[in-house]
């Protein structure tokens, strides 16, 4: 029983995931269309083509591998608030340029730390020996 739950939800992530990469090429479809009938390209948009991007190369991993790096989702987070600070323009209050900067502060050292190895590792009885 459980084994077939466990393919159940395998099936249905892998179709979510896909139906996730056809909306998101739709978007990207739908963006440079809108760039081409306003024929002027801004950062936000190059920006928000980034992000499809980002998500699209996710959804590849994960096909791929079966897994998603943590760090993917937290570029994508890093883009989609630096894209909403180019949105919000200069009028807007600055102490909420501070916080969304901090923010793009935070999720890099959260990047750092989880990409953070030490030079010198312990080696585990499976490791190979390089001492032979």
């Amino acid at each position: 029983m459980e084994i077939h739950i466990a393919k159940y939800i395998k099936a249905t992530e892998k179709t979510l995931l896909a139906v996730i990469a056809v909306l998101t090429v739709v978007a990207t479809c739908e963006e440079v269309l809108n760039i081409y009938a306003e024929r002027s390209v801004q950062l936000a948009d190059l920006l928000m083509l980034f992000i499809y991007t980002e998500v699209l190369g996710m959804i590849g991993i994960f096909f791929v591998s079966n897994r998603i790096p943590i760090t993917l989702p937290i570029f994508i987070a890093m883009t989609a608030i630096s894209r909403l600070i180019i949105l919000q323009g200069k009028d807007m209050d600055m102490s909420y340029l501070i916080y969304e900067a901090g923010a793009i502060f935070i999720l890099a050292l959260a990047v750092l730390a989880v990409r953070y190895k030490p030079i010198k590792t312990y080696n585990y009885q499976t490791d190979e020996e390089t001492d032979s």
